[in-house]
């Protein structure tokens, strides 16, 4: 090729940049929906208008700091109350954990390998609590809840709807003033359904001990937990396997008896119904099965894979840039 051609053909390549403005690379703690290919978001990507995700340090976004609670309102309570949102899956979790599915190590995956799974038959009776998780999405009703299936994934959640037991509903910090993808959990453990499925007594804080102690494969001891309290646990379901990081931490919920539900009976020898920590869960995918969609897009384990499935584009595109200039 003469040098004439030669300049003609990299002229040509260079042209999209000749035409707009070089956009800044995007920071490893913005990236959109977990949905994205490889969880990586090009930087030279069209600007959509999709909710751009982020990863704060913590793995989710105070609600309080967006006009919002950590206490659920809970329909038909006067004065109104609410129950306790007391576990958070965080948004630095594998991306993968974070879609509210069963297929391809979804949430709902994740949870059945902890014992909780869809409610009875699919049903669902009773009006929807309703959170504001500060995300500029306002009061929103609950996703779904998910119950203790007394190990029969298909059928024990009708037992517990009867027998009552371990429980949670859940929502997603999704909103476009703080897009987490963080799971909040409102978590508590219910009586029979003869008894109106009210909350045993301590049933908030140990509703969602006994869930953590599930993940670590050991009792959790409730009366002993501070803000300093960490565990980890490994679990699996479908061929994934999880490993849990859990954080308990102050200073999101009270540690009071107001605004909570069922205040006077739930809390122990005077003390209030919540202690006003919130088990705070990083769920990192360890392994995979083969038969799952984009196999190795969700491991975590070591720099070749970033670089395959993210970095190595973008370095090729960093290169051609170069030559533009």
């Amino acid at each position: 090729m003469t040098a004439a051609p030669s300049s003609l053909f990299f002229l040509l390549l260079c042209l999209p940049s000749l035409a707009s403005p070089q956009p800044a690379l995007a920071l490893s703690t913005s990236r959109r929906s977990p949905t994205s290919i490889f969880g990586y978001v090009s930087p030279w990507g069209r600007a959509t208008a999709n909710v751009v995700r982020s990863e704060p340090a913590a793995g989710y976004f105070p609600p309080a700091d967006g006009g919002g609670s950590l206490l659920t309102e809970a329909p038909g309570t006067v004065p109104p109350a609410g129950e306790p949102l007391n576990i958070i899956i965080a948004g630095t979790s594998s991306p993968r954990v974070l879609a509210i599915q069963q297929n391809d190590g979804g949430f709902l995956n994740y949870m059945l390998g902890i014992g909780f799974a869809a409610e009875c038959l699919g049903q669902h009776e009773g009006a929807p609590q309703q959170a504001n998780l500060g995300d500029g999405n306002g009061y929103t009703n609950e996703t779904a809840e998910l119950r203790w299936d007394y190990g029969d994934p298909s059928l024990g959640t009708c037992q517990e709807t009867i027998k009552g037991g371990d429980h949670f509903r859940y929502w997603v910090q999704n909103g476009k003033n703080a897009n987490s993808s963080a799971i909040f959990m409102a978590t508590s453990y219910e009586m029979p359904i003869a008894q109106g499925h009210n909350i045993i007594v301590n049933g908030y804080n140990l509703g969602r001990d006994w869930l953590i102690g599930n993940i670590t494969g050991s009792a959790i001891n409730t009366s002993a937990l501070t803000n300093t309290s960490t565990f980890t646990g490994k679990t699996s379901y479908a061929g994934f396997v999880y490993s849990s990081a859990i954080s308990y931490v102050s200073g999101l919920l009270p540690d009071s008896g107001i605004g909570v539900n069922h205040n006077t009976t739930v809390g122990v020898d005077g003390l209030p119904p919540i202690d006003g920590l919130v088990a705070v869960v990083e769920v990192t995918i360890t392994t995979i099965p083969a038969n799952a969609t984009n196999s190795a897009a969700d491991l975590r384990t070591g720099p070749s894979q970033i670089m395959v499935s993210g970095l190595l584009p973008a370095l090729l595109l960093l290169l051609l840039g170069a030559l533009c200039v």
